[in-house]
């Protein structure tokens, strides 16, 4: 992969950069995405953020090398220490972190997303974090992706400024956007292996000397939301 060839998740969140967006790309793994989208003419301004030195070198070299310096910035900060009132960033991007580093990024930084409209994140794990988080600081969300990649489920989440209805439940769990492109081969065979992973840690708990009676309670409750969404048969 490189910023002339993005992976089919990095090809998926660009698809959802809003023509001449100002985006901050956090967590951008050799710019290679920020790249990308400014070789084609589809954002206006973009930073690079690193919290690691060796990162930042590398998203420097790519944006140096593909000559979109005037256009791409790399910076090194944590988090969304990286943005300034005058970069006017209007998009956050936050791709192939944690949901609850992703929830913690923008959480303890909110005053950096005034005048923010746009959040784009792929979490590895965590999904639901990440969507509790929106559903209580009024973003709305807009689309949701899921997708198979080298053997790796990955869940992209967008999201816009608004009013934020309530979620459910199993929106918050699924994605309510998720939900409503079901059946989906993908969301299957995600959500078939992690019933089982959840059977298995209860069946552990079971047979432990000390059985933890409420982690149990709260995995069967999540076994049995899995199972309605599959339309599953005890």
């Amino acid at each position: 992969m490189n910023a002339n060839k993005l992976s089919e998740r990095l090809q998926t969140v660009a698809s959802f950069v809003k023509l001449n967006a100002r985006i901050a790309d956090i967590g951008s793994d050799h710019a290679y995405l920020p790249v990308s989208l400014a070789k084609n003419n589809q954002i206006s301004f973009a930073i690079a953020g690193e919290v690691a030195k060796g990162p930042h070198q590398n998203a420097t070299h790519e944006i140096i090398a593909e000559g979109v310096q005037k256009i791409v910035s790399s910076r090194l900060g944590d988090g969304l220490d990286v943005i300034s009132p005058e970069d006017q960033i209007d998009t956050v991007v936050i791709a192939g972190m944690g949901g609850t580093l992703i929830t913690q990024i923008l959480e303890r930084q909110k005053n950096k997303l005034k005048g923010v409209t746009d959040l784009i994140l792929q979490p590895n794990v965590g999904e639901q974090s990440v969507r509790n988080w929106l559903m209580h600081h009024d973003y709305q969300i807009k689309a949701e992706r899921i997708l198979k990649e080298d053997h790796h489920i990955y869940e992209i989440i967008v999201a816009e400024q608004g009013k934020t209805p309530t979620y459910s439940e199993k929106e918050l769990l699924f994605g309510p956007q998720i939900l409503q492109t079901l059946p989906n081969n993908i969301f299957e065979e995600k959500w078939q292996a992690e019933l089982q992973r959840v059977k298995n840690a209860m069946s552990q708990m079971q047979r432990s000397q000390v059985v933890p009676e409420e982690r149990i309670i709260k995995l069967n409750h999540k076994a049995t939301l899995i199972k309605e969404v599959l339309t599953l048969e005890d």
